[in-house]
């Protein structure tokens, strides 16, 4: 046997982010309170060099490396690309509130990139091996982020909590992948695919495979009813933690439902589609109920979250090209909200002080009318009002599923994004026509304020003109 050299250019940009990484990591060590902002610099350099490389290698083509292990795709270009400026908007916001509670450490940004390596090997993920591999390094990186206020109580518990859970959901995913590998004998997903189309194989072990697949997936992207671990750690854990963790991995977990189930085991879709149907009603309805409940503002979002994962799924029911692109037009369109959403809640809080109770925001109009007429854009675009992208967003995928003639799921997917208007439309009212608790006039830093701002406006921007988006996420997914 003879060992051919794999083409390591798709994997370029990993290989520059672990490269980094491992280099922040040694210097970290070297350097003080002082002169710790060079690590932040150095891992929004690293953001920078690996967006400009994977938008280098952005091609129209698939290319598969490492003995078939690893692929570059549009879709797999596309989602890291949003990664990247994600996490280092996540960065911006973070750095004030961490020094603010002496957690300004090296640790937050090692771990925040070995996320990123995490995400971009699930999202190039074209078998069982990455799969896996890539999801516990970002599983990994996650639960020590959420202890990393060790002296907290809450964050311990909210750590330890995610901890044990997510150890019980790859578990099970793990499970799912060994009766899949029994059954088929390739951990290849274009294998199994393979396998699944020749129709010769025991169908038992392949639904019970399938099941433990979607219940890992599931749990990645907190859907009901394996959402039990959101609202607790988005509460317990740090806000800076859970801007990191409400945004970027949910376009892992999309990548991973799409490599899995629709590149994996397409010929099963027949199957795969009612469960996913059960999962994104569940998800529509308790997230948006229970959120109108909720008086903590992380917990609230953390619901919204949930709802919003059905959404998303119900681009992947609709089982075809377009809602593909619809489903991945809308975790993007998430993103942007959830970033500006918990950036919010970071611009609002302060030394000594987390302004997670929704009383906080009473007012908030009084402390600065600009913040406020941003987080309205914010608020707005969550409810799915126009002419704000998260109405576009919805709108997409409820058509896909339309044209997939599941008009009572369409219908449903309406009625709940009603209901779930409502804990929407509380913020703005208590923004607007409430008596603020403070008249402490909000000075975030130059940066801060200007990405927040960005970012807003970019909603609307978005909204106004949601072509050139949704043309990228279709061509990415071949439409």
């Amino acid at each position: 046997m003879t060992f051919e050299m794999p083409n390591f250019l798709p994997a370029l940009p990993e290989m520059f982010v672990l490269g980094m990484v491992c280099l922040i990591l040694i210097l970290d060590l070297f350097l003080s309170e002082r002169t710790r902002v060079v690590t932040y610099l150095l891992a929004q350099s690293t953001l920078v060099g690996a967006f400009i490389l994977s938008l280098s290698l952005y091609s129209s083509a698939t290319e598969l490396s490492f003995s078939d292990t690893f692929v570059l795709d549009p879709m797999a270009s596309l989602l890291k690309l949003v990664v990247y400026a994600a996490v280092s908007m996540v960065f911006v916001y973070s750095h004030g509130y961490l020094r603010a509670r002496n957690m300004f450490r090296g640790e937050f940004f090692v771990l925040g990139l070995f996320g990123v390596l995490g995400m971009m090997i699930l999202i190039s993920a074209h078998s069982f091996l990455t799969v896996y591999l890539g999801l516990e390094l970002l599983s990994l990186s996650l639960y020590a982020m959420v202890a990393l206020q060790r002296d907290n109580r809450v964050a311990s518990e909210a750590a330890m909590k995610y901890f044990v859970l997510g150890a019980m959901a790859s578990a099970m995913l793990l499970y799912g992948m060994s009766m899949l590998y029994g059954v088929t004998g390739t951990l290849d997903l274009a294998g199994i695919s393979a396998a699944v189309a020749g129709g010769e194989i025991d169908n038992t072990l392949l639904m019970f495979g399938m099941v433990f697949l979607i219940v890992g997936i599931a749990f990645k992207l907190g859907a009901v009813p394996f959402h039990m671990w959101v609202p607790d750690v988005y509460h317990g854990a740090p806000t800076a933690v859970t801007l990191y963790l409400s945004t970027a991995p949910k376009l892992a977990a999309f990548a991973m439902l799409m490599r899995l189930l629709v590149d994996g085991l397409g010929g099963l879709q027949a199957q795969w589609h009612d469960i996913l149907v059960l999962l994104s009603v569940l998800s529509l309805a308790i997230g948006n109920i229970v959120a109108i409940a909720q008086g903590n503002i992380k917990r609230m979002l953390a619901y919204s979250g949930i709802s919003h994962a059905g959404f998303i799924i119900l681009g992947v029911i609709a089982g075809s090209p377009e809602g593909y692109a619809a489903g991945m037009f809308y975790a993007i369109v998430y993103v942007i909200m959830g970033l500006g959403g918990f950036g919010m809640v970071i611009l609002m809080s302060r030394a000594g002080f987390e302004a997670d109770r929704l009383e906080d925001f009473k007012g908030l109009n009084e402390r600065s009318p600009w913040f406020a007429l941003m987080m309205l854009f914010i608020m707005f675009s969550m409810a799915g009002v126009p002419p704000f992208i998260g109405f576009w967003a919805k709108l997409t995928v409820i058509q896909a599923v339309v044209s997939a003639d599941l008009v009572w799921l369409a219908v449903l997917a309406v009625i709940f994004s009603v209901i779930g208007a409502f804990y929407y439309l509380r913020i703005i009212k208590l923004m607007y026509f409430d008596k603020a608790e403070s008249s402490e006039k909000l000075k975030p830093g130059a940066d801060f304020g200007a990405v927040l701002s960005a970012n807003a406006l970019a909603i609307l921007a978005l909204g106004a003109f949601p072509g050139a988006l949704m043309a990228v996420c279709r061509q990415a997914m071949g439409v």
